[in-house]
């Protein structure tokens, strides 16, 4: 369950100091000591016959980089503690037999329910009742496969978490090696300890007497960015590509003038939430990084014109983004691993091109037809993922280029003939049938007058339909008054026949004696 030390030595040694977790030190390494206490000094075991650990590294004897790393091995520590809760690994062979079982009860519940469909209805039994009944069984099969089906899952599941626990040990230990690394760039003081970037240097002392509006730092191979640069508040760009920067200090914060900031092709796994301050900022280039989500503050950079958080991992944006930035014209997220646009992007009313491709797109939200002002727009590369358009769509009436290439749509929505301004379509790799194939084949002209004479069909139809329920109103209001005076005319008739057939009242003094 714990890590092997020749294989992760930096996490083997800091797990070893957690003794609060309850787990079993690792046999490699000496536990009696704990990172509360302060000692930290003690000896690891030999790595491989090259001597010990903290004699190799001997930043590990520094309480604070020992804290730091035991803050970034949370989840490791979790993931084991419940491990150790669970169980060890199933082995390979009870992982199969377990899949084949899974196999098994699947196939013999598809085949059940097969014969509850094609079971024929008695003649005596009501159609809506007998489904209702087909239901009812359908789910008793689906329940009883289930609870049967749990044992056999849950060796499955063991399996996955174990296997998912060994790729956070890699991670983990990555970490860990980093963190070191970054405390090795300064000494016991606080100081810097490695040399700093020569150019950095001469950037910071020409800025300290006289203000700079331009620095383009790209390509230096820098791995930290000195706090001083916040203090050169004249900055209006700033570019930082093509480094090894892991993080952007708070300080720059501070450039309260700059509107354009390059990060791209860094080693950034998130920005500082100071970033928001950022009020004048115009440009933001974070792409080619391994940030795996925004921070909300993101949205208080609202003189933004255009993002680029392409090439990274995230996940989703955040939710208020579009109610914020609605400046913004250009927003490239392509090649993440996004899987919806938040309804709040159909604020992004000056939003001109917007590039989604390669993501996991599952669709749009509705709100999409609002971007009135939307130009370009690139959806390819979403796969199995994205297999329909919303209809509002047709509302986009300034699109002019469309690349759907590589998805799973199979008809474009009917509104689609709305897009007049449309000049530049790609639909490679869908397989669709709305519009045909051999549409789509003779370009974009083709396919738009194709889908515009749909849409008009569907319009003559709706309208005829209204026409022909207002008709049937109108014919059965006029039946009902007619009716009416009708009845109210036989009523008259009935009553006068009535009271003139009706016996008259004799006159008494006709029944007097003469």
């Amino acid at each position: 369950m714990d890590p092997n030390p020749k294989t992760f030595p930096i996490l083997s040694y800091v797990l070893s100091r957690l003794p609060q977790i309850g787990s079993k030190p690792c046999s490699s390494y000496s536990t009696g000591t704990d990172i509360e206490a302060g000692d930290v000094g003690a000896s690891a075991s030999a790595i491989g016959g090259s001597g010990e650990l903290v004699d190799q590294m001997p930043h590990l004897s520094d309480p604070k980089v020992l804290a730091s790393m035991t803050n970034a091995i949370s989840d490791v520590a979790q993931t084991r503690s419940v491990l150790q809760t669970l169980g060890e690994r199933p082995d390979h062979e009870a992982v199969d037999k377990a899949k084949a079982k899974i196999a098994e009860l699947d196939s013999r519940l598809s085949k059940r329910l097969e014969e509850i469909v094609l079971s024929p209805r008695p003649e005596n039994i009501d159609r809506m009742q007998f489904r209702a009944h087909q239901a009812e069984k359908e789910q008793e099969c689906r329940k009883a496969a289930e609870k049967e089906k749990q044992i056999y899952k849950a060796v499955v599941q063991l399996d996955e978490m174990h296997e998912a626990y060994e790729k956070l040990l890699k991670e983990a230990e990555e970490r860990l090696v980093k963190l070191y690394e970054s405390a090795s760039a300064f000494g016991d003081d606080g100081e810097v300890k490695e040399e700093v970037n020569e150019e950095v240097v001469d950037i910071l002392q020409e800025a300290s007497g006289k203000g700079l509006e331009r620095v383009d730092l790209s390509g230096r191979r820098l791995r930290f960015l000195p706090e001083a640069f916040g203090k050169i508040r004249s900055l209006v760009s700033l570019n930082l590509s093509s480094n090894q920067l892991e993080f952007i200090p708070d300080s720059i914060s501070a450039l309260e003038n700059l509107e354009e900031l390059d990060l791209s092709s860094n080693l950034l796994e998130l920005l500082p939430d100071s970033i928001g301050l950022l009020v004048n900022l115009k440009i933001l280039n974070v792409s080619g990084n391994k940030l795996v989500a925004l921070p909300d503050s993101i949205c208080h950079c609202r003189s933004l014109v255009e993002l680029d958080v392409s090439f990274n991992s995230l996940a989703y944006l955040p939710t208020n983004i579009g109610f914020e930035l609605v400046n913004l014209k250009k927003l490239s997220i392509n090649l993440n691993k996004i899987r919806s646009l938040p309804t709040s992007i159909g604020e992004m009313r000056s939003l001109c091109h917007l590039d989604a491709h390669f993501n996991e797109l599952r669709g749009l939200p509705y709100a999409i037809g609002r971007l009135t002002n939307l130009e370009i727009l690139n959806l390819s590369s979403n796969f199995s993922d994205l297999a329909e358009l919303p209809e509002t769509i047709g509302d986009l009436t300034n699109l002019r280029e469309l690349d759907l290439s590589n998805n799973q749509i199979s008809a474009l929505p009917d509104s689609f003939g709305r897009l007049d301004k449309l000049n530049k379509l790609n639909l490679d790799q869908n397989p669709l049938f709305i519009p045909p194939m051999e549409v789509v084949k003779e370009g974009v002209e083709a396919v738009k007058v194709f889908m515009a004479k749909r849409w008009l069909e569907i319009l003559v139809e709706e309208e005829q339909r209204s026409m022909l329920e207002a008709r049937e109103q109108t014919q059965s209001g006029w039946l009902t008054r007619s009716t009416s005076w009708l009845s109210n005319v036989v009523s008259g008739v009935t009553q006068g026949v009535s009271g003139y057939l009706a016996p008259a009242p004799r006159d008494p003094y006709l029944d007097q004696q003469l």
